[in-house]
């Protein structure tokens, strides 16, 4: 019997131009699409006057001996001490070898330097939002990201647009297969820390994210004439329960919004950037909240990254863990199907944190 996932669709997005190929041409001012007066001043902010993420050790994490000790030092896990902020952090010692790491990173960066010509036999198509492109593009007079992106579902296996795998690069297929799957372990791993610091259900764990669905955003930024005009990614919190980051080079980019101001995150080498998406802040009924953050350009560098999103699995219905719940701690968040959630969350512009607040009750 065919699986009913098969012909699930999660969006679309208006087809736009390539911002690499646009970056090639001798330019002095962006095109006005690009530019965002919208957005806050991308100047950086001085990180030593706000406090520095914090670098979680997945190994000793998962110590019997320090366990404990661990989680309490580091607090991104305590609800004492996170409980109504924001969890973002970079892991270190996740098990991920530097081998595969790096030859993931010379495939995306060679898929990235693929002729146009090439890159086009893998574009959007009108109706799916899969491969090159932006996402969450819905009218013609939107404003646009200065960046370029692969977008691409990997997990479960059945829900893969399987002609357009077949026509990656057998390099890079092959090795995202194998980091897929490292991803996936990394995911389920500090989600059940999560799971355990809140004293959630172990069943009911297993049943949201044992199969979770996964996908693959990787992001160009090209360099940009005019980068205080234009931003590389919109603001925003992920639609996911947990984002993994990888962070292919050296380049500045990535900022988290923390009190109200833009503080820039600097990646250790072979580390992980990690945020707590909203399926997250759903499920823990608003005792982790998701991250806002974004992306911004560089007038002389490109910078590259692959975020892999992991969310629950695709035959649950997202809401509060039930678990959780009770006389002095009822729901915050309405429940509804989670391929419903995507469809919906995807057929959006980007807004900051404006989805979840949908998802909050009293609000339409």
């Amino acid at each position: 019997m065919d699986s009913p996932f098969e012909v699930i669709n999660f969006g679309e997005s208006l087809i736009v131009p390539s911002v690499q190929e646009l970056s090639k041409e001798p330019i002095v001012n962006i095109p006005t699409r690009y530019v965002r007066p919208d957005q806050d001043s991308p100047m950086l902010v001085d990180s030593e006057k706000f406090p520095s993420v914090p670098v979680i050790d997945l190994q000793e994490l998962l110590s019997k001996e320090t366990g404990n000790n661990e989680l309490a030092k580091n607090g991104a896990f305590s609800r004492n001490d996170y409980c109504y902020r924001e969890l973002h952090c970079i892991i270190i010692h996740h098990g991920v070898s530097a081998t595969l790491l790096e030859k993931f990173r010379n495939e995306v960066t060679d898929f990235f330097k693929l002729p146009i010509e090439e890159k086009r036999t893998l574009w959007q198509q009108p109706d799916n939002h899969e491969g090159f492109g932006q996402l969450f593009v819905v009218s013609e007079e939107q404003k646009l990201d200065w960046s370029d992106m692969f977008y691409i579902t990997t997990l479960p296996i059945n829900l893969r647009m399987i002609d357009l795998f077949e026509k990656l690069p057998i390099e890079l297929r092959e090795t995202m297969e194998a980091y897929s799957a490292e991803m996936k372990r990394v995911a389920k791993t500090f989600l059940n820390q999560l799971a355990k610091a809140l004293n959630m259900d172990d069943e009911e764990m297993r049943e949201l994210f044992s199969e979770g669905v996964q996908s693959m955003r990787m992001n160009y930024y090209p360099p940009c004439p005019e980068p205080d005009l234009a931003i590389g990614f919109n603001p925003h919190s992920d639609a996911d329960a947990l984002t993994i980051l990888f962070q292919l080079n050296e380049t500045d980019g990535l900022q988290i919004r923390k009190d109200g101001k833009w503080v820039p995150v600097k990646p250790l080498q072979n580390s992980f950037v990690v945020n707590v998406g909203d399926i997250m802040e759903i499920v823990s009924n608003g005792e982790y909240k998701s991250i806002e953050h974004r992306a911004t350009v560089n007038s002389s560098k490109d910078r590259l990254s692959v975020a892999t999103f992991y969310s629950s699995n695709l035959n649950s219905e997202l809401g509060p863990a039930r678990s959780l719940l009770g006389p002095n701690n009822p729901a915050v968040f309405r429940r509804m199907p989670i391929d419903q959630y995507f469809k919906d969350f995807f057929a959006r512009k980007l807004n900051g944190k404006s989805y979840l607040d949908f998802m909050k009750f009293g609000n339409k």
